[in-house]
């Protein structure tokens, strides 16, 4: 199993914690880690396009002019596609673009980016996230001594600490969120990982 460090809030090491091999040690999978970006990219969109189809452009609905006898070609309403300003045939419509991803598919996924994260040595266990203050400058500084290099980062920690949510969501490239929530595209699109003790055994356990 791999050992890490135990980082407290000034950036020291206070302990070691064994990591599980099945979650932190697994085979990176690329092919995996591609799929599940392009499922969590597809459900993201709103798929709120919409173009007006014929029964719905402004315009009368009557016959222009007679069937027969006029030399010109025949036409049943002004709200026709070939006419300037009718309606739009095969338009866009509102729809949703996700999909169901198999769950083994999401979970290999998830053990991939874990896994990478650790073998980049982007991965920082901390002790706890017991924070004096919800105001940001305070907490700025305190992920400056745990990594002050990294530009973006992804914090994991479980639900309920306030001062944490409050100080982490106006800084920018820093995102928070609760374990059961991780996603593999958060943990490729940040490059440094920050996980609470608590949160390291949570993950270890169920995805183990």
């Amino acid at each position: 199993m791999a050992v890490v460090d135990i980082k407290n809030l000034e950036g020291k090491s206070v302990g070691q914690m064994e990591l599980s091999d099945a979650v932190f040690g697994a085979r990176v999978n690329p092919h995996l880690l591609h799929e599940t970006v392009r499922w969590y990219l597809a459900t993201q969109r709103a798929g709120t396009h919409k173009t007006k189809g014929r029964g719905e452009v402004a315009g009368s609905g009557r016959k222009l002019w007679r069937q027969k006898g006029t030399g010109r070609a025949r036409v049943g309403s002004i709200r026709s596609s070939i006419w300037r300003k009718g309606g739009t045939v095969h338009g866009p419509q509102p729809r949703s673009y996700g999909y169901r991803l198999p769950r083994k598919v999401f979970l290999g996924a998830l053990r991939s980016a874990l896994s990478a994260k650790l073998a980049d040595q982007k991965l920082t266990v901390v002790e706890g996230w017991q924070l004096e203050s919800h105001k940001t400058k305070p907490f700025r500084q305190v992920l400056d001594r745990l990594d002050g290099e990294t530009r973006t980062i992804l914090l994991v920690e479980l639900a309920g600490n306030r001062n944490l949510e409050l100080a982490s969501r106006n800084l920018e490239g820093v995102k928070l969120v609760a374990p059961h929530a991780l996603q593999p595209y958060d943990l490729l699109r940040h490059d440094r990982l920050m996980l609470s003790k608590q949160s390291a055994v949570r993950l270890g356990t169920v995805l183990g």
